[in-house]
């Protein structure tokens, strides 16, 4: 039996992925307000992210266990709404305690969306995995592009105080949701292959996927760091404008989008271990050129980066989930959740740096990771060929028969 792409369901999903990395990303571009307002240091600052990325990443391989036990698609709408809830109750306190509290709650509701939405859109890829769950990945991806440009747009035109507007995308999807619940409910057919239970894992399955979660460390260690300290380096450092500042970001995360949805399909053909790797030497050799050019020429080499570096966003889902496909939820939860996170929390090392040696030279230590993530990448040994379990009976598809490596 083929399985076919079911672009409704996705797309659905989809949506609910933007609104929920709406939230996710516009956070980094208002820091520097928050900061200023709270006469915060950039240590501090980079506190707020620990607690963002704690919430919203770090714990979402425990949303992935409770979601591996029994279906929860009420995690989608709540999770929605919490994320947006957080973020947009943000301008109207001026504590720093009650600032983490609000990142805290706004960080759960994206920490329990991913992993749900994630499982449940593995079930409606398709063949090819990566290219199905690119339509899926691509609306996270669009929701962090356009997170910074919409709240740096909504605080230079209206003021800090009307980002609360900000909770309207969150409420549209929560009624969207509730109205269309039953059509992302999964096939009874096919819950089987996402259960959790015990399965005969291969240990190299585990190294592959430790290995898979240093590269993606690294490379959302380059992408939190861009989004965080570009409005910090021209804002602050060069006094630039910061609606081109947001900007700048949104080209970036927009290159995400568009090379999530391109690069997807070249993955499933030229193999997904190589696609990793090559994408991670591309960054390396393009980085320094954001030092060089300014204008439209700089807003080109950031669009062509950001494809390039978060092209391969589906891809490392996709294999983490082939990995263990007995534990769809948790494996989600650890290469979408985990790894993104602990790559986050290394902004606040940039934030030492930035302190002591500049925020410059905080940008440009960044060019740094890439090269780590491609050497990582040769070390990796993908596909397992020996899986015990099926990653889908239905097909008679073994383990990773098929694969490219």
């Amino acid at each position: 039996m083929t399985r076919k792409l079911n672009l409704k369901v996705l797309l659905l999903l989809s949506s609910g992925h933007m609104v929920v990395d709406l939230y996710q990303s516009a956070l980094p571009a208002i820091l520097p307000f928050i900061k200023d307002n709270l006469n915060l240091s950039y240590t501090l600052a980079g506190v707020v992210l620990i607690m963002a990325n704690l919430t919203s990443s770090i714990i979402q391989p425990i949303f992935g266990l409770l979601s591996d036990k029994k279906e929860k698609a009420f995690l989608l709408p709540m999770g929605a709404l919490l994320a947006g809830a957080g973020f947009s109750l943000l301008p109207l306190t001026s504590n720093f305690a009650a600032v983490l509290l609000l990142v805290m709650i706004s960080g759960l509701g994206v920490a329990s969306y991913h992993p749900e939405g994630f499982k449940t859109a593995r079930f409606f890829t398709g063949e090819k995995m990566a290219t199905g769950m690119s339509v899926f990945t691509v609306g996270g991806n669009a929701g962090m592009a356009l997170g910074p440009i919409a709240a740096l747009s909504i605080v230079n035109y209206l003021g800090f105080s009307s980002l609360s507007l900000m909770v309207l995308p969150a409420l549209v999807f929560f009624i969207l949701i509730l109205i269309l619940h039953r059509s992302i409910a999964i096939p009874e057919s096919r819950k089987t292959v996402g259960a959790a239970g015990p399965a005969n894992v291969p240990r190299l399955a585990y190294r592959a996927l430790f290995t898979i979660i240093c590269v993606i460390i690294t490379r959302t260690w380059v992408q939190v760091g861009m989004m965080t300290y570009i409005p910090f380096y021209y804002i602050n450092h060069l006094r630039g404008n910061p609606v081109f500042a947001g900007q700048l970001v949104s080209v970036f995360l927009l290159g995400g989008a568009f090379g999530t949805i391109t690069g997807a399909p070249l993955a499933d053909r030229w193999g997904h271990k190589f696609w990793l790797g090559f994408t991670m030497l591309c960054c390396a050799l393009l980085f320094p050129l954001i030092f060089m050019l300014e204008g439209a020429a700089l807003l080109a080499t950031l669009f062509l980066f950001g494809v390039i570096l978060i092209s391969s966003f589906s891809v490392t889902i996709v294999m983490g989930q082939n990995l263990f496909p007995q534990n769809l939820g948790v494996a989600s939860g650890l290469v979408a959740g985990f790894a993104i996170g602990a790559g986050g929390i290394g902004v606040t090392l940039l934030g030492l740096i930035a302190d002591h040696f500049g925020v410059p030279f905080a940008m440009k230590c960044i060019g740094v990771l890439p090269v780590i993530g491609f050497l990582v990448t040769l070390m990796l040994k993908y596909p397992v060929e020996q899986m015990t379990q099926d990653v889908e009976p239905t097909t008679g598809e073994k383990g990773f028969a098929g694969q490219k490596s």
